[in-house]
């Protein structure tokens, strides 16, 4: 009414009516895309779960139904998981490129938590595990839109396609494990795939070898080492860090000491980041309340320390002399442990820095015949036996000089 008073001539209430609806239907209008052949694969899971049943419980287990599909040869890949978690997820991803045989440029999945960490529509956040899964395979995630479903139209076409090609087939077979579903899936699969394409004269499989296996990029040698991430993790005093997992402590660098690091683990290896950067990486210990250190972390007198040994010792004292060599023998042997050893011996053999080798080798000799065996006694003979030595080196000195000489006057001289 407003409208028609600023506009006589205006459109009347039917031809309002008429043009809204139009205006309002243009928004359902979708925009047809082409998919570069080897550009994209997309990946859902299935609305309805397949059951399965315990062989010896009978209990009734659902599985997850994970589709994936090449939009430009419309090649499916079907299979039944466990859950979908970040793991299994991973996982089947690898299967389903492993299937294609080759490599996208990008993955298109929805934003499940196993894939995206935080939706944004500018830029979400992408689990980290998904993230390096990605790197590996040298492709990139591009999360569909957040309630958008015509961003992931093929994948959503292919499960309906899946549900009616392969869960009909088999919904009055039953299977007692996950194994056997995926194999009567594949076999219903391959039906599928090679079955020839509505208005077209090739199948999925013949599409696919034309257009795009070669647009695909080549596979890793190996498969995926799956990596678990631990970050905030703090550097304690002791230059170590805590995997939670296995309960085992892993050195770093000494000079990150109370810094926090990101670590990144798998089966066999443990890695460690600083600023983005890896700064190490050590081998997997699950011996829990472990330890592994590594001799370039410690700072240099810690190093020192950790490289004593009963056989460095020995030969240290045997650079002295046998009777040094036989006073840290018996040191190293009168101990439960070598170890309780260590600092005596190291304080003896340090008196070298302070006397020469002969005098702390005779020190050790008479410290040893007086039964008197230990840092303390052998120091203090050793600076008695210095004393000494200097001593008759100042009179053997003196007596070169002559009693009777004629630049002497003598006293009689003075008086």
């Amino acid at each position: 009414e407003e409208y028609l008073l600023e506009v006589p001539d205006g459109l009347k209430y039917t031809q309002f009516c008429y043009h809204f609806q139009q205006w309002r239907e243009d928004g359902d209008v979708y925009m047809h895309m082409d998919h570069k052949a080897g550009d994209k694969m997309f990946v859902d899971y299935a609305g309805k779960k397949r059951d399965i049943v315990d062989p010896i419980t009978g209990e009734v287990v659902s599985k997850e139904l994970f589709v994936a599909i090449l939009p430009a040869s419309q090649l499916i890949y079907i299979e039944a998981t466990d859950d979908q978690t970040k793991e299994s997820f991973i996982r089947s991803l690898e299967r389903a490129i492993r299937f294609f045989g080759g490599v996208t440029a990008a993955i298109v999945p929805d934003n499940l938590k196993s894939a995206v960490v935080k939706a944004n529509f500018y830029e979400p956040e992408i689990n980290p595990l998904l993230e390096d899964f990605a790197d590996y395979y040298n492709t990139a995630i591009l999360p569909a839109r957040s309630g958008k479903p015509q961003d992931k139209a093929h994948v959503e076409n292919a499960v309906k396609i899946c549900y009616r090609r392969i869960i009909a087939p088999l919904r009055n077979e039953i299977f007692h494990s996950t194994e056997n579903l995926n194999r009567a899936m594949w076999r219903e699969l391959k039906k599928l795939n090679e079955k020839k394409l509505t208005k077209m004269t090739v199948s999925r499989i013949e599409l696919f070898e034309e257009v795009e296996r070669r647009e695909l990029r080549s596979l890793p040698a190996e498969r995926y080492p799956l990596k678990y991430f631990q970050d905030n993790t703090l550097v304690g005093f002791n230059y170590h860090f805590y995997l939670k997992e296995d309960g085992h402590y892993y050195s770093a660098p000494y000079l990150l000491k109370g810094k926090k690091v990101r670590v990144i683990y798998d089966d066999r290896n443990v890695a460690l980041y600083h600023d983005n950067i890896r700064i190490w990486q050590h081998r997997r210990d699950r011996r829990r309340g472990g330890y592994t250190t590594k001799t370039e972390h410690m700072p240099a007198k810690h190093r020192f320390f950790k490289e004593w040994s009963p056989e460095k010792f020995r030969w240290w004292g045997g650079n002295v002399g046998e009777d040094t060599l036989r006073v840290v023998n018996y040191l190293l042997d009168s101990k439960p442990h070598p170890e309780q050893a260590y600092r005596t011996c190291m304080g003896i053999l340090n008196l070298t820095n302070k006397y020469p080798l002969s005098v702390v080798n005779q020190a050790c000799r008479s410290a040893w015949n007086m039964d008197w065996i230990g840092f303390k006694s052998i120091a203090e003979e050793a600076e008695r036996i210095q004393i000494a030595m200097e001593s008759a080196a100042d009179e053997s000195q003196l007596t070169l000089i002559p009693a009777d000489h004629q630049n002497i006057r003598g006293a009689q001289y003075y008086r």
